[in-house]
Parts: structure tokens; sequence; C-alpha cells
């Protein structure tokens, strides 16, 4: 007798289907933008989502970011019932309010940022991250009453301000409604300033449109991770405007830091460690408790 035996169709289970005998891998593996190289998706997980060959960053969702941040992952979230009336009953191919309950739908989320609140290297303050995923990261009245609360909660506890930026601008279905959000976020962060506590800007990829041209680039320290788009008019409008080819690596993160449009270009497993040492600089060190 062989010492194998060809599978048959009489030879299977009557419940046992295709599905259950073929190795699902779809969705396991990614492939890295930087090297070209395919990465397990676990083992991102493991590197904060960077490529372990070239340091790719790859894109997050916000809550992860603030898992990245604060520490043991751990914060109270603030604000998170806010969500758009729709006050402009604004329609292109589809209605804005259908347009919100789908990306509700997918991400869980009621608008395009994550607000909380905790300890970082044993330091309370607040952090505001936006989500890329919900309607491309666009600021719209609710992004902008969530960081001015989120300031306005600093100033109450006297505790720093950080806001993580990932957006494609303003968000054109709520019109001259989300463009008063870059004066008033702006408004809020001059009361900070006056309140004399520090404001942190972090930029990731992408941050464009109005919230690189209010927040993004208001803070007392400005910092972006490697790779990110940041910019007002994206690089392909700004081509053709001018009819010029633009430079090498234009608008990247590292291209800004030389310019001097940046503070610093800090890589994401880096990004806590260096926000530490900012905040020391400009509070102290953290008081111990007795």
């Amino acid at each position: 007798m062989a010492w194998f035996k060809r599978d048959t169709e009489s030879d299977r289970k009557p419940d046992q289907d295709a599905s259950e005998r073929t190795v699902k891998t779809e969705g396991l593996w990614l492939k890295c933008d930087g090297c070209r190289e395919i990465i397990w998706k676990r083992d991102l997980a493991q590197t904060m989502n960077m490529c372990g060959k070239c340091g790719f960053h790859f894109r997050v969702d916000a809550r992860t970011r603030l898992t990245y941040l604060f520490d043991g992952g751990v914060f109270q979230e603030h604000d998170a019932e806010l969500e758009s009336s729709d006050p402009l009953k604004f329609t292109d191919q589809k209605a804005y309010s259908s347009r919100l309950k789908a990306t509700q739908a997918a991400t869980g989320m009621k608008d395009a940022l994550v607000s909380g609140s905790g300890t970082l290297a044993g330091r309370h303050l607040n952090i505001c991250a936006m989500e890329p995923k919900f309607i491309g990261g666009s600021m719209g009245s609710v992004v902008g009453e969530k960081i001015t609360r989120a300031i306005e909660r600093s100033i109450d506890e006297k505790a720093p301000v950080i806001v993580v930026s990932a957006s494609g601008g303003a968000r054109m279905q709520e019109g001259a409604i989300s463009l008063m959000q870059m004066a008033k976020i702006s408004a809020a962060l001059m009361r900070l300033d006056e309140a004399g506590l520090p404001y942190i800007s972090i930029l990731t990829d992408p941050t464009t449109g109005g919230v690189t041209a209010s927040f993004a680039m208001l803070g007392d320290v400005n910092i972006a991770e490697p790779g990110a788009l940041i910019g007002v008019a994206g690089p392909r409008v700004i081509e053709q405007t001018i009819r010029q080819k633009l430079p090498e690596g234009f608008q990247r993160s590292e291209f800004l830091l030389k310019h001097g449009m940046l503070d610093a270009v800090v890589p994401r497993n880096e990004m806590k460690h260096w926000i530490a040492n900012t905040l020391e600089f400009f509070q102290g060190p953290v008081a111990q408790a007795a």
C-alpha cells in the first residue's frame, strides 16, 4: 500500500467545504511603500507600524496614536458624543448627512478626532489625534470644538496640550463653518499661551490645507514624523499652477526641517521620549507624589 493517499471527494466529510481546507492569508501581509519588502502585519504591531527594514512609517488610526503616547496606552476620552448637525444641508455626489452616517458606521467614530486626557511619562496632559479614515481627517465644526474644549480643559487643569494632525484640511461640506474653526482654535491657543502652558504640534502623513494653515503650525514646538506630507496646497496643484517641476522631496517633513518650517523630525518609536524631554524643558521635572 502506498504511503500516501490522494484526497478525493469521496474521502472528505460531508460538512468539510473548500474554505475549511484552505489556509487564509489574505490581509495578513503588506508591501512597504519605502523598500517594497513584504511585511507580516503581526510584525508591524510590534514596531509601532514602522517597517523594520527601512523605517517607513505606515499610517495609523487616531486611537492607536493615543495608546502610543499615553502611559500604558490608557486615557480618558472626552466629547465622544459630539457630531455634526449638517448645518448647510450639503449635497455633492451624496448628501453630507448620508456620508456622515456611512463613515460613522465604518469607523465607529462620531467625527474625525479623538480627544483624551491622561499621563505621558507621569505628566498629566491632553492629547487630540485626528483620524484620516473619517472623510480624509477633514476639519469641521466638531473637530474645531473638540480641540478647543481640550485647550480650555488644559487651561483649567494647568496642563500641556498635544495635537496630532493627520488631515486633508477643512471639510468642504461645512463651507465657511469649517474655515471658522481655524480662527477658533488659534484664539484658544493664544489663551493657552497667555496661561504659560506649552502646546506641542505633531504633524503626520498627511497634514495639509486649513489644518496646516492654522493650528498644526502654531505649536511652541512643531515636530513631524519622517516622510510626512505637509503643506497647504498639494504638490500636483502647485506644479500645475506654476508650471514647474518641484524639487525632490518637496513638502516632505525632512524638506520642511531643512528650510526652517519644523523644529524636529522624530521617528514614531522615539516620539514619546522626545516629548517627555521637551515638556521637562518647558515645565521642569514631574512633581513626585509624597
